[in-house]
C-alpha cells in the first residue's frame, strides 16, 4: 500500500495541477522539510518508547492516512468542475493543502516504522550473526523491491484503462486490508522474539559502550578495520531528576534535535552516512519529480509502471550483489564497489542531456513557469479537461504511449510535428535503471555499517538524524526543480544530480581510506585468517 500510494501521488498532483512539476515539487518539499526537522525527534519517540507501541503506532497512522488521502483526491476527481468554479477555485487550492498536509503526516509515520523495524528489530532478531543480519536486510530489500514491481504495476494499469479516481479507491481500499494484515504480522513477530520486550534504557553518553566488538566467528579480520574504538568508560555523578516545567518541554524537542545530530556527527560510520545523504541530491531516480518528468513528457501511467518495475528488478540484483560482495571483499569494500558500478551507470544520464532529441533549451527561462502561474494574474491551479488534453504536443512522439490522449491529427503534413529521436530518453532511463544495481547494494552497506555501529539505546535517534540527513539533501532537490520546472531545464538538473552522487562515493572512499587504510584495495578471501590471530582483541572490530 505504501509503496502504490509512493507511486500514484506524484501522477496525481500532475494530473490536478495541469501537466506541471510545481505542485509535485512542493509536495515533495513539504515532506523533506517535515522530516529535516523532525527526524531526531521521531527517532527519539522510538528509543523511549516500547517497540510494539512505535510499531503498531505508526503502522495505523501511517495507513489511516493514506485512505484519508485517496477518499479526498475521488472527491476532486468526482467534482473537479465544481471545485473550480467556487470561491474562485480556492476551495480546490484548500483541498490541495489537505492532501498534501495529510500525506505529509503518513511520509512521518512511514519513516519512524522504517527506524523501528529495519533499524531495530532486525538487529534484535539476527542477534550476534552478522552474516544473519546481512542475509535478512537483503531479503527485506528483495521483498521492498517486488513490491516495487508489483505496486506501481497494479495502480498504474488500473489508472490508465480505468481513471484517476478508481485508483484512488483502489489504493484506499488496499491500505485498509493491508494495516489489519500488518498489525497481526507485528504482533506475531513480537510473541516469537522475546528480546524485543527488553529494550536499552537511554544512559548518558559516558557510560556508552561501542557495539563493535568481535561477535561472530566468519568475521573477515584481513579488512583489518577498527570502525570505532571504546570510549573510555568514566564514573559520573548521576544527577537527579527535575520536575520539568512549561519551559523545558517546549525546549525538549530542540534539545532533541541539537542533541541527535551531535551524536550523528560524532559517529565513527559519520562520513559512510553523508556519502549515502549526497545521494538523495538527485532527479535521477524513480520518485515523484522523475515520474512527473515523465508524464508530461507522454508516457502514460501504465509505461511508467513498467518501467519503476525494471528499475525494481535491477535492485533486487542490487541486493543480492551485496550479499555477494559481502562474503568476498567485506562490508566495506562492497560500499567502493558498489558506488563506482552506481557512478558508472549515471554517466549515461549526463551524456543523454546532450543527445539528440533531449529537452534540453537553455533559451527558455527555468522561471517562466513560476513567473506565468504567479505574476500574470492566471487563475489557480485548473485541471485539464479531456477536450485540452489532445492539444498536448509531447516530444517522444509515441502516441500509444501518451497519458489517455493521441498526437493530434494534421491535415497539413507541412504542419506535423517530426517524430524527435529517442536516443536521449532512452539513455536516460537506461542509466537510472542501471545505477539501481549499485544504488541498493551501496544503500545496503550503509545501513549495515550503522546497524552494527550504532549502540541499541541510540538507534532510533541516529537513524533519525540520517533520515533527516537524506531528506536534507532531498530537500535541495526539490527546491531545485521548483526553481526549474521546466522540462526544458531538466537536462541541468541531471548534471547537478551527477555531480552531488560523485561527491557522495568521494565521501565514503574517505572513510573506507581512514577505515582500512592501505588495506583498501587488497581484496581479502574468507581464508585469510592469519590477521585474525596478530590483531589485538577487545576493542577492534572488522566488518
Amino acid at each position: 500500500g505504501d509503496r502504490m500510494w509512493h507511486f500514484a501521488v506524484s501522477v496525481f498532483l500532475v494530473e490536478l495541477y495541469g501537466n506541471s512539476l510545481l505542485l509535485t515539487a512542493v509536495y515533495g518539499l513539504v515532506v523533506a522539510g517535515s522530516v529535516l526537522l523532525l527526524g531526531a525527534v521521531i527517532g527519539d519517540w522510538v528509543d523511549k518508547n516500547s517497540r510494539l507501541k512505535v510499531a503498531q503506532t505508526s503502522l495505523v497512522v501511517q495507513n489511516t492516512s493514506v485512505i484519508l488521502c485517496g477518499v479526498i483526491l475521488m472527491i476532486v476527481f468526482l467534482f473537479k468542475t465544481q471545485l473550480l468554479t467556487l470561491y474562485h477555485g480556492w476551495l480546490l487550492t484548500v483541498c490541495y493543502i489537505l492532501v498534501i498536509t495529510i500525506a505529509n503526516i503518513a511520509n512521518l509515520a512511514s519513516t519512524a516504522t522504517a527506524i523501528t523495524i529495519q533499524r531495530d528489530w532486525i538487529v534484535v532478531v539476527a542477534g550476534e550473526d552478522r552474516s544473519k543480519l546481512a542475509d535478512m536486510n537483503a531479503t527485506i530489500r528483495i521483498i521492498d523491491q517486488l513490491t516495487n514491481i508489483l505496486a506501481p504495476m497494479a495502480v498504474g494499469q488500473i489508472m490508465t484503462f480505468g481513471s484517476p479516481m478508481i485508483g484512488c479507491g483502489f489504493i484506499s481500499g488496499w491500505n485498509l486490508m493491508s494495516m489489519c494484515v500488518e498489525y497481526l504480522l507485528l504482533w506475531k513477530v513480537y510473541q516469537k522474539t522475546p528480546a524485543l520486550a527488553l529494550k536499552a534504557a537511554k544512559v548518558e553518553e559516558s557510560e556508552l559502550k561501542q557495539l563493535n566488538v568481535k561477535k561472530e566467528s566468519d568475521v573477515k579480520p584481513a579488512e583489518g578495520v577498527q570502525l570505532i574504538v571504546e570510549k573510555d568508560v568514566t564514573g559520573f555523578e548521576p544527577q537527579q531528576e527535575k520536575e520539568a516545567g512549561c519551559a523545558a518541554r517546549i525546549a525538549e524537542p530542540f534539545i532533541t534535535f541539537r542533541d541527535g545530530w551531535v551524536a550523528y556527527y560524532n559517529q565513527p560510520v559519520f562520513l559512510a552516512g553523508m556519502g549515502l545523504a549526497f545521494l538523495y541530491m538527485t532527479v535521477l531516480g524513480f520518485d515523484c519529480i522523475t515520474t512527473g518528468y515523465a508524464y508530461t513528457q507522454g508516457l502514460s501511467g501504465s509505461v511508467l509502471s513498467l518501467l519503476m518495475g525494471a528499475s525494481a528488478v535491477t535492485g533486487i540484483m542490487g541486493t543480492v550483489a551485496f550479499t555477494w560482495l559481502r562474503r568476498k571483499c567485506g562490508l566495506v569494500r562492497t560500499g567502493l564497489i558498489s558506488g563506482a558500478a552506481q557512478f558508472t551507470c549515471l554517466v549515461l544520464c549526463a551524456i543523454s542531456v546532450f543527445m539528440p532529441g533531449s529537452p534540453l533549451d537553455l533559451t527558455v527561462s527555468p522561471f517562466a513557469d513560476i513567473s506565468a502561474r504567479l505574476f500574470e494574474s492566471e487563475l489557480l491551479p485548473t485541471i485539464a479537461s479531456p477536450e485540452e488534453k489532445p492539444e498536448m504536443i509531447f516530444a517522444t512522439g509515441m502516441p500509444n504511449l501518451l497519458n489517455g490522449s493521441t498526437t493530434p491529427a494534421y491535415s497539413d503534413p507541412e504542419m506535423s510535428p517530426e517524430p524527435v529521436p529517442l536516443i536521449s530518453v532512452s539513455l536516460l532511463f537506461a542509466g537510472v535503471i542501471a545505477a539501481r544495481v549499485g544504488l541498493w547494494s551501496f544503500d545496503l552497506t550503509v545501513t549495515q555499517l550503522l546497524q552494527e555501529n550504532v549502540v541499541e539505546s541510540e538507534r532510533g535517534i541516529i537513524n533519525g538524524v540520517q533520515n533527516s540527513m537524506n531528506y536534507l539533501l532531498d530537500l535541495l532537490h526539490f527546491i531545485m526543480v521548483i526553481l526549474a520546472p521546466n522540462p526544458e531545464s531538466f537536462g541541468l538538473l541531471v548534471l547537478i544530480s551527477v555531480s552531488f552522487v560523485a561527491m557522495g562515493h568521494i565521501m565514503y572512499f574517505r572513510f573506507a581510506q581512514k577505515s582500512l587504510g592501505k588495506q583498501l584495495f587488497v581484496c581479502c578471501t574468507p581464508d585469510s585468517k592469519a590477521v585474525s590471530d596478530s590483531s589485538p582483541p577487545g576493542n577492534t572490530s572488522t566488518v
